[in-house]
């Protein structure tokens, strides 16, 4: 199996999470062990030395802490609002589909640290730009953005690039 064989594993479902939506369900690669085994080898392949990775909640959490084990690199989850116990700070933004809140632990990254920062999909950037701007405001670097899957169409690229040109965004396959 390849790269492009394991993302051919992503299914479709339509009208999901409401009609109108089509979500992209990653269960049944990560339910294949050689699939979700190659996608991980790819992810390290955008760790650099001494850099951490920084996943969002949730599905950003699978791809980024097994990322993170393999090259043992630290992980640093960034979660929705109310569900990381240590003193937080936290960001509002917009989804497709809604608003939400992301937070991260206030001794999560010191000043001058290098992240790579792990979703499963990048849709309108807003999920992106929120976590940028928590490690930011925590003196850290976002150097990469990664996506396991980009939805083109909805422009979150385009948005990132215009509010971070200096930071490379890639996604491992884009609808």
């Amino acid at each position: 199996m390849n790269l492009d064989e394991a993302l051919s594993l992503i299914r479709p479902i339509p009208d999901y999470p409401k009609p109108g939506i089509l979500f992209q369900d990653i269960t049944p690669l990560l339910a294949n062990a050689l699939a979700f085994s190659i996608v991980t080898a790819e992810v390290t392949k955008f760790i650099q030395p001494d850099s951490l990775i920084a996943g969002i909640e949730a599905r950003g959490f699978i791809f980024a802490s097994a990322a993170a084990q393999a090259s043992t690199s630290g992980f640093v989850p960034i979660r929705k609002a109310g569900k990381l116990p240590f003193t937080t700070i936290s960001k509002n933004y917009g989804l497709e589909y809604g608003d939400d809140v992301l937070e991260m632990h206030t001794d999560a990254l010191s000043v001058g640290d290098k992240v790579l920062l792990v979703d499963d999909v990048l849709a309108t950037g807003g999920t992106f730009e929120a976590a940028i701007s928590l490690i930011h405001s925590l003196g850290a670097q976002v150097y990469h953005v990664l996506s396991i899957l980009e939805i083109s169409d909805l422009e979150g690229r385009k948005r990132l690039q215009r509010l971070h040109p200096d930071i490379p965004i890639s996604s491992l396959v884009t609808y």
